[in-house]
């Protein structure tokens, strides 16, 4: 009997989330998932699912989630940090409590559940953590300063780690996407997707397939020597 996959997902209340949520519970892992609101997707047919609700920078409820884990499970395999946020605005018109809210979840809870999963993945020397950046930040956008900036933090991060974590055998790479239909870029302005999608060089929307194919590579037991890596899709 092949051992159990247990993988943790932030941020899974919808869109890509949700997606890699359901993509993996379909390749067999049992799923424990977070959001601050409860998915509408989940109804009493999900099965090896678990849902938290919580905010992911805060420390008290990510400790909990990871505890049960251990407890019911013993060990963990993969860590996707999904959950993310955004706001575009001009730096000067940018309030300092969108500031701390985008850094508190993106970068600071990326930073809780990375050090949570370490502490379950090293007791068995076999992990795989996966961060989401975005092309905002090697094309340096602008209105995007903050939410840019957070997810350069999260390269430099992952990168530090993937050194710190790969002598307990876990890798830590980053995938970064285009423009995606997702809630990040309801707020944005056609001409400015637009204009964005004109500096790739595949001239369309990143597709959640395209995502997880990334995922997938990084997940792998093979991918035991990729670490430390940061994937930019759209020919950036």
């Amino acid at each position: 009997m092949m051992e159990e996959v247990i993988t943790v997902i932030t941020g899974t209340s919808k869109g890509i989330g949700e997606y890699l949520a359901k993509y993996y519970l379909s390749k067999g892992h049992i799923v424990y998932g977070c959001s601050r609101t409860i998915p509408k997707w989940i109804d009493e047919n999900t099965k090896n699912y678990f849902h938290y609700l919580l905010d992911v920078s805060d420390e008290k409820s990510v400790k909990k989630m990871f505890s049960d884990i251990r407890k019911k499970h013993g060990h963990l395999d993969n860590l996707i940090n999904n959950a993310g946020i955004a706001s575009m605005n001009h730096i000067i018109l940018t309030p300092v409590n969108v500031v701390d809210n985008i850094i508190n979840t993106n970068f600071k809870g990326t930073f809780i559940f990375s050090r949570e999963a370490y502490k379950l993945m090293s007791k068995r020397k076999y992990g795989r953590l996966v961060n989401f950046s975005t092309i905002a930040v090697p094309l340096s956008l602008d209105g995007e300063a903050i939410y840019a900036s957070s997810k350069a933090a999260i390269n430099t991060l992952s990168k530090i780690m993937a050194k710190e974590f790969a002598e307990s055998g876990i890798t830590v790479n980053v995938v970064g996407p285009t423009p995606a239909h997702t809630d990040l870029i309801k707020n944005v302005p056609d001409k400015n997707i637009s204009n964005l999608l004109g500096r790739q060089g595949i001239h369309r929307f990143t597709q959640f397939e395209d995502i997880v194919n990334v995922i997938d590579f990084y997940l792998k037991p093979e991918s035991n020597f990729i670490s430390g890596q940061v994937i930019y899709l759209g020919g950036i």
